[in-house]
């Protein structure tokens, strides 16, 4: 890894990326590097993300992801829990969720491993993520890339993927869609013929072999496969002064 940057913050700006476009819509994030990513977005090139302060407000500001914010708190809206599904049911949210299981089509798990019936290990169970996937746009973000968790079947579908959308039906899934996934490793999306995972491109350090080898499943790479784009200087100092000084960003990420 280069001295300029760390493979947390080579992470953090990509999955800052995945929110490009996004325009107006409500952005939501879980894990500590898309808490990151998801407020860079907003403080560089998607200024109208809304976000929302997890109780009734939309923040204009952005505070740091341990609460703090430069000057006084700015509400831009007013969003109680009520109203957040008129936005989730039409599209106009995108989340980045942590994923424990993933396959190639994109079905996902964070409910539990093993038979949900006598589950080996309870994880969060299904929370939100059947809504999410089929109502608005979803990426998922992974900081331990493994065979583990990049499998041939997920043991319990929380989180609905490509193949099950497409049995569902356009009227169904007609806001699905699974935008991004980013590990440890690199960063990855569906945008082939069958809708299966594609390397887009590996992190600084990161040989293409590393995640073939990973990975639980044949996972489709074309060509010659970019190094995932490095953080630009003006990131760097958000990342590292404003929005994570404390670096928790590096516990997260296994190197």
């Amino acid at each position: 890894m280069s001295p300029g940057f760390t493979r947390a913050e080579v992470c953090t700006a990509a999955v800052a990326d995945v929110f490009r476009g996004d325009g107006e819509v409500l952005a939501s994030a879980f894990g500590t590097v898309p808490a990151i990513a998801l407020r860079l977005a907003k403080l560089t090139f998607e200024p109208d993300l809304l976000m929302t302060d997890g109780v009734a407000f939309l923040r204009a500001d952005v505070p740091s992801i341990d609460g703090d914010s430069e000057g006084e708190a700015v509400v831009e809206g007013w969003l109680p829990f009520r109203s957040v599904f008129d936005l989730l049911w039409s599209g106009r949210r995108h989340v980045v969720m942590v994923a424990s299981q993933l396959d190639r089509h994109g079905n996902h798990n964070f409910a539990c491993i093993g038979d949900h019936r006598k589950p080996r290990a309870q994880l969060l169970g299904m929370r939100g993520a059947p809504g999410n996937t089929i109502n608005h746009p979803t990426s998922y973000w992974v900081p331990s890339h493994s065979p583990k968790v990049f499998v041939e079947k997920v043991d319990v579908v929380s989180g609905v993927g490509y193949d099950r959308a497409a049995a569902l039906g356009e009227r169904s899934a007609r806001f699905h869609e699974i935008r991004k996934v980013v590990s440890n490793l690199g960063v990855f999306d569906f945008a082939t013929s069958d809708r299966t995972l594609r390397l887009v491109s590996v992190h600084p350090g990161v040989a293409i072999d590393e995640v073939v080898a990973n990975t639980g499943f044949e996972l489709v790479v074309e060509g010659d496969v970019p190094e995932t784009r490095a953080p630009t200087h003006a990131e760097l100092e958000l990342i590292r002064k404003r929005l994570d000084p404390a670096g928790s960003r590096e516990k997260e990420v296994k190197v």
